[in-house]
């Protein structure tokens, strides 16, 4: 997920009611206020800083994009059904016992705590940009935001409710804007250290050739990008260029800040990072819990830790619906070297998906009642 800004005097486009005024509640929507689905989605096609000329989305055209981006994920999928060789369905649906259903309960169970350390991550760089918050604010956002973008056909849309929502009780929808971009960045910085570290414990998978060679790539260039955008967002000649801009170039000046002060507050940065390890490594056990309960041989916390973060990084690519496809046949690339089937690799994919697209529909109340407290306030 990537944030969307927006505030008064941003440029966000308006679009234009029948009559040819922009409607009410679209106005509002461009101030990035709580808005409806609809809203999010337009938001989201809008990019990640719209700004004055940044083109609108006409209803037909986001629908042709969904409907490619859901195209795109049954292709993928079908693919790798028809590459995979013969295979029994029941090698891949175990018969249901007590242990596959703790199994899965457990892992179901370590993603919700895996969202609430999300939430203390976010909150620690709040902290750090002195704009304090409670858990309790910020969990249910952060549940909303996931079913944002795990149910609803939308891969930013939950960044884009996050900001919007916290902003409106702050008073500072920049800065919030610059938390939200800072904690997805300590993200990016952790998942290649989780690869480094699997790697290093199990020296066996750093000879499976192409494989390790592809998982190194990815941290590699992970790491590469992430130190490229936070030198660019912390020189004066590109991010605080922008401090005093008005409109949508201020969101820029407040990354610039945000690093800055993360920059001259180490213990926060620290912080944040050390949570972030443990998310990840959460997220993690939880994903050897499902392999467990598909009955998956030859696999360990350690595989997990080298190849796991290579496929969180893949399946954001904006190319199907919540990583679908994408997921899954990142496990085949990384797994089948492990002696796992292609078919089992897929079906642990699968799963992790239902699994995570459970735990975000924990966040329905949170969006909805956000949703109806924001139209009463009309």
């Amino acid at each position: 997920m990537g944030p969307h800004p927006s505030s008064p005097g941003s440029g966000a486009h308006v679009a234009p009611s029948p009559d040819g005024d922009a409607a009410p509640h679209d106005r509002e929507c461009a101030d990035l206020p709580e808005c409806g689905v609809a809203q999010i989605l337009t938001a989201e096609s809008e990019g990640v800083l719209p700004g004055p000329t940044a083109p609108a989305r006409t209803p037909a055209r986001r629908r042709t994009v969904l409907a490619l981006r859901v195209g795109a994920s049954l292709a993928m999928l079908g693919i790798l059904y028809w590459r995979m060789p013969p295979f029994e369905w029941g090698t891949i649906i175990p018969e249901w016992s007590s242990r596959s259903g703790l199994l899965l309960t457990g892992a179901v169970v370590l993603t919700v705590i895996a969202l609430v350390l999300s939430a203390l991550r976010w909150q620690k760089v709040l902290q750090a940009l002195d704009m304090p918050t409670g858990l309790r604010r910020l969990v249910p956002l952060t549940f909303a935001g996931q079913f944002v973008s795990n149910v609803l056909p939308t891969t930013v849309g939950g960044d884009v409710l996050r900001v919007s929502r916290l902003s409106k009780d702050n008073g500072e929808p920049a800065d919030t804007f610059a938390s939200v971009v800072l904690e997805r960045l300590s993200g990016w910085l952790v998942l290649p250290l989780i690869t480094l570290l699997g790697l290093l414990i199990n020296p066996g998978l750093r000879d499976l050739g192409p494989t390790t060679l592809l998982a190194l790539a990815m941290a590699a260039g992970t790491l590469a990008g992430l130190m490229g955008i936070l030198i660019l967002a912390d020189t004066r000649r590109f991010g605080g260029r922008f401090t005093t801009a008005p409109g949508w170039r201020r969101f820029v000046g407040a990354v610039h800040l945000g690093v800055e002060r993360l920059r001259h507050h180490p213990l926060a940065a620290a912080w944040v990072i050390a949570v972030g390890i443990v998310y990840q490594l959460v997220l993690c056990v939880a994903a050897l819990m499902v392999a467990e309960a598909l009955g998956i041989a030859n696999m360990g916390l350690t595989p997990l830790l080298a190849f796991f973060p290579a496929v969180l990084i893949a399946q954001v690519l904006p190319i199907g619906i919540a990583g679908l496809g994408i997921r899954e046949a990142a496990f085949v690339v990384f797994l089948t070297p492990l002696g796992v089937p292609a078919e089992q690799a897929v079906a642990l994919g699968l799963v992790l998906y239902f699994v995570n697209v459970a735990v975000s529909l924990l966040g329905v109340p949170s969006f909805a009642v956000g949703h109806r407290q924001r139209l009463a306030s009309r």
